[in-house]
């Protein structure tokens, strides 16, 4: 079995347990983006700037603006961009999640495409097919982030922008990083395929990979976006918050 098979049915038994990334939208929360009162989140807390939408929203709004939610499942944040009138698809390997999206689309009564697809492929897109990309964090479920950085690049049209949140390896230093004192565990790289004492045995946390700045923000790079924003994120347990630890970093980078 790949290892993306086995994260995809990992986060299918976290969404039918409750997962908080699992979570749809409210119809209420649907309808206050309807009327200019949205957020929507890349990393655990803070929410994305409106700026970082650029030129591609007008008057409060991104009617006509071709999104492409990728690993991006769970009915949170494809549903306010279809309130704001943005052309929506959603790409995510787990099954669960991409129900979110047809459970709430159903509800809501908006049209949205629906893939399933292993981001650690070819994308089925056309080249120059989007004028966003949307990835929140999930790369640390991928090997090879190069690949996606390339593809991203790829399906963006030129001018084009990709919004992503990354873990920047904090998460893998500790068996348990809500603990205090915290105690360090792991060294880098954490990959389990080539280190099989790394799988997290027992925490059905599936298959998870840290990432350098070089493979993060070095590889949109050399995929040849232009960065031009940046902020830091913590986790959302109450301990993380109060130390300010970032845990994630968020970018914005064009396609030139």
């Amino acid at each position: 079995m790949k290892y993306t098979d086995i994260n995809a049915e990992t986060i299918n038994r976290w969404a039918d347990g409750g997962w908080e990334w699992a979570v749809p939208v409210t119809h209420e929360v649907y309808q206050a983006a309807r009327q200019g009162k949205w957020d929507v989140l890349l990393s655990p807390n803070k929410s994305v700037p409106r700026e970082w939408f650029g030129p591609f929203l007008r008057d409060g709004r991104l009617d006509g603006v071709r999104i492409l939610g990728l690993a991006c499942g769970g009915g949170q944040q494809m549903p306010v961009f279809a309130a704001l009138g943005a052309d929506c698809v959603v790409l995510d390997y787990s099954e669960r999640q991409l129900d979110q999206e047809r459970y709430v689309s159903a509800r809501e009564g908006y049209d949205i495409r629906i893939v399933r697809a292993d981001m650690t492929e070819r994308l089925p897109f056309e080249d120059e097919a989007f004028d966003i990309v949307f990835n929140p964090v999930s790369n640390c479920y991928v090997e090879d982030v190069y690949h996606v950085w390339n593809e991203c690049y790829r399906v963006l049209r030129r001018g084009g922008t990709l919004l992503a949140g990354m873990d920047n390896g904090y998460n893998f230093l500790f068996e348990d990083y809500t603990a205090r004192p915290l105690v360090v565990t792991n060294r880098f790289p954490v990959n389990p395929l080539k280190d099989p004492g790394k799988m997290m045995a027992g925490k059905d946390e599936g298959i998870q990979f840290s990432h350098t700045l070089e493979e993060q923000i070095g590889g949109q790079l050399k995929a040849g976006f232009r960065l031009t924003d940046v902020y830091e994120d913590t986790n959302n347990d109450a301990e993380s918050i109060a130390d300010g630890i970032p845990a994630f970093w968020v970018t914005r980078a064009e396609k030139a």
